[in-house]
Formats: C-alpha cells, structure tokens, sequence
C-alpha cells in the first residue's frame, strides 16, 4: 500500500509516517518500480503499536527500545511493566499537584472579592501570594496562553 493509504488507515499525516521511517522507529519500506514507498500490513501493525505506545504517554526512545526487544526476539513485558508503573506513579503525582492546585484555587476565588479597590492594583488575593515553585511535571499544563490570543482579540 502506499504512504497515503497508510496514513488514512492508522489516522496520521505522511509526513509523520516520514518522520518514523526517519527515526528508525518505522523501517524503510520497498519501493515500487516508480519510486513509491510500499507498505506491507505489518507496517500498518507497527504504526497502530508506535500510536498506542504515545497515547499512553511512552517517549519515542521508549517505544524505540521496546521495538527493539522485539526486532531482537525477546519479550519486552518486563520492560513494558516497569514504563506503565513509571506512568501510574507519575500520573498519581500530577493528580496529587492538580488537586492541590484545585484546592488553593478554590480557596481563593472565594475570596477574591474581598478587599476590592479601585486604586488600580492588581487583586489583592493574586498581589499578596508568594510565589511558590511549579513542579517541572506541572509547568506544562499550567502554561496557557493570554486570553486575547486563543480568541484571536487584543
């Protein structure tokens, strides 16, 4: 099958079926006569693998050294068991960080209406915080973007 044909059935782009082949994680396919990637069906199960492993939040190098086990003829379960508890306990931390964050948001949106001023500061329940440090895990999803850029105002 060819690379378009690929794409659709696994819900890709081409050019991130390219980026695969790039990386090592998917192989090189045949060419045809013409010059166009030809893909087998275990292509399509390899690709259907590499989106499932990033679904679950596995990095490249991860699903690359689990790849490998099984290019080398070894089961990679053992290896596959250790990431998944790494992700539990990672994800565990993060929702303990969210509830948290849930928590002091909570408490003060309940009381930022109290000590409203017009004297042009900022609100006194954000002005009178002191900064704490973000887990680097939290950063991320914490990041948003002002809200004059998602709706495009200024």
């Amino acid at each position: 099958m060819r690379i378009g044909e690929l794409a659709d059935r696994i819900g890709v782009t081409t050019k991130s079926i390219r980026f695969y082949e790039s990386i090592g994680l998917l192989p090189e396919p045949t060419r045809t006569s013409s010059g166009y990637r030809d893909y087998a069906d275990s292509d399509t199960e390899r690709l259907t693998f590499i989106k499932t492993a990033q679904r679950l939040g596995l990095s490249l190098d991860e699903i690359r050294e689990i790849i490998a086990f099984r290019d080398r003829g070894q089961p990679p379960c053992g290896y596959v068991s250790e990431l998944l508890a790494r992700q539990v306990r990672q994800l565990d931390d993060r929702i303990r960080e969210m509830r948290a964050l849930r928590a002091e948001l909570k408490n003060l949106g309940a009381n930022a209406t109290q000590g409203d001023s017009d004297d042009g500061t900022f609100c006194g329940v954000i002005e009178h915080m002191r900064p704490q440090a973000t887990p680097r895990s939290a950063r991320s999803s914490l990041t948003r973007r002002p809200i004059s850029s998602r709706t495009g105002r200024t």
